[in-house]
């Protein structure tokens, strides 16, 4: 990652996009700007960006559209701004591979917390070098980030990877949403159950065999068990 951190903006808001620039660049980012999804992605490529914000609602490409586009080619955070009233969008977005999001308005602290905190554990992965986890019906290839559940390989965002692969490696323990929330958001994220709560309902849709959940247990009102046995 470069000294001064790049993060690309990617809104049709010109508001939002001047006071970005501004709020940020004081606090030590580099920034990059483009006004609609088209010229995120152009953007994405010269700029090489460590971190992406992007709106959902923009024209000639949706921000949805952006992530999964960005996702194709990068791991690199995604945060998504969305107003209140867009949660169909917004799990849509973190189905494409978006990390986070931020809803509209919000203040400059919170986004900075959720730049720092993606940031932090991008660097993080980067660094880690670790063996694959064959446990159960799964296996885990930390360094490739490919998941196989019965020998079928299964497509997950960065985070849906993450907070599986937390929990592979404390199967049959107790983990509390605060936990979780910890080690895949970091400890300044300040993100409630209820968020976990969409990466954990998206990560069920695609490893459970049926709807009811056997690999992945709700404790009620404390937070999930990981069973990977075999089946």
């Amino acid at each position: 990652m470069a000294e001064r951190p790049r993060i690309l903006v990617v809104d049709d808001e010109p508001q939002i996009t001047r006071t970005l620039r501004m709020s940020l660049s004081m606090h030590g980012y580099e920034i990059h700007v483009a006004n609609d999804g088209e010229a995120g992605l152009e953007a994405f490529e010269t700029s090489k960006p460590d971190l992406v914000i992007t709106d959902l609602s923009m024209p000639k490409m949706t921000g949805i559209e952006l992530c999964e586009h960005i996702r194709d080619r990068s791991q690199v955070p995604i945060i998504v701004l969305s107003v209140r009233g867009e949660d169909k969008h917004k799990v849509e977005a973190l189905d494409k591979g978006a990390d986070d999001y931020v809803t509209k308005p919000f203040s400059i602290s919170e986004l900075l917390a959720r730049i720092r905190a993606n940031l932090r554990r991008a660097s993080v992965g980067k660094e880690e070098v670790s063996e694959p986890i064959d446990i159960g019906d799964f296996h885990i290839d930390l360094q490739g980030h490919v998941v196989t559940v019965h020998g079928e390989e299964i497509h997950l965002t960065p985070k849906e990877f993450d907070l599986l692969a937390y929990m592979a490696r404390h199967p049959g323990k107790v983990l509390t949403h605060r936990m979780l929330l910890n080690a895949v958001w970091g400890g300044q994220s300040g993100q409630s159950a209820e968020y976990l709560w969409v990466f954990m309902n998206q990560l069920r849709k695609k490893i459970e065999p049926d709807d009811t959940p056997r690999y992945i247990v709700t404790e009620p009102r404390i937070g999930y068990r990981f069973r990977p046995e075999k089946t």
